[in-house]
C-alpha cells in the first residue's frame, strides 16, 4: 500500500489566516505515518504564467519556487489547496500556481497529467459570508481541474472567519475538520457536484 503524502498549498497573502488555521486543524486528523509538506505560496512568489504553447517547449526548472512546487506537487498522493475565497474565488497566487500546471502539461519529462490521474485533490477555504454557495466558483475551479487530470475530488472544507482567528468560532467547520480527510474521494467529473 502507498503511503500518503499530503501538500499543503497555502494561498494567503498573510502567515496563519483563517484558512491555514482551518486546514491545520483538518491536518491535525491525519495519521502520525502521513507526511505533511506545507508550502505557503507568499514565501515562494511565482513568475507570471507565460503561456508557449505555440511558441515553443516548457523547459523543467531546475531551481526556485517553480522547481520546489513542480516536484512537491509530483510527489503528493493528496494535494491540498487552502485559498481563502478572494471575489468568489482562489487567490491571486493560487491562481498563478495552478496556471504554471499548464506549462508544466508541455513540459517533456514530467508527463504531468499522467502522474496526477488518480491523486485526490482537496481545497480548504475561509470566507466572511454566513452562505456557503459563495464559494461555489472556487470549488468548481479545484474540481474542474481534477477532473481535467482524471484526480479525485475530496471537495471544499468551509470554514466562516474575516478577523484574524475567527474560523476557529466555527464549531460546524472545526467538526468537519475532524473527518474531513477520512473521506474516500470520488473521481472528479464535469459538471461540478458537491462530493
Amino acid at each position: 500500500m502507498t503511503t500518503r503524502r499530503f501538500l499543503f498549498v497555502l494561498g494567503s497573502a498573510r502567515p496563519e489566516g483563517n484558512t491555514e488555521l482551518l486546514a491545520r486543524r483538518a491536518a491535525e486528523q491525519l495519521p502520525a505515518d502521513v507526511e505533511q509538506q506545507w508550502i505557503h505560496l507568499a514565501d515562494h512568489p511565482l513568475p507570471d504564467f507565460e503561456d508557449l504553447r505555440h511558441d515553443s517547449d516548457h523547459v523543467r526548472p531546475t531551481e526556485g519556487s517553480l522547481a520546489l512546487l513542480l516536484d512537491a506537487t509530483l510527489a503528493a498522493t493528496d494535494l491540498v489547496i487552502a485559498s481563502p475565497l478572494y471575489w468568489y474565488s482562489v487567490s491571486s497566487s493560487t491562481k498563478r500556481y495552478l496556471d504554471h500546471w499548464s506549462a508544466w502539461l508541455r513540459t517533456p519529462g514530467v508527463d504531468f497529467k499522467a502522474t496526477m490521474a488518480g491523486r485526490t485533490l482537496w481545497g480548504v477555504t475561509a470566507l466572511a459570508h454566513e452562505e456557503g454557495e459563495v464559494a461555489d466558483p472556487l470549488a468548481g475551479t479545484l474540481n474542474h481541474s481534477a477532473a481535467y487530470l482524471g484526480m479525485r475530488f475530496g471537495g471544499v472544507l468551509l470554514g466562516n472567519g474575516s478577523k484574524p482567528g475567527d474560523v476557529l468560532k466555527d464549531e460546524e467547520a472545526l467538526t468537519r475538520a475532524k473527518t474531513f480527510f477520512a473521506r474516500e474521494a470520488p473521481f472528479a467529473r464535469f459538471p461540478y457536484e458537491t462530493p
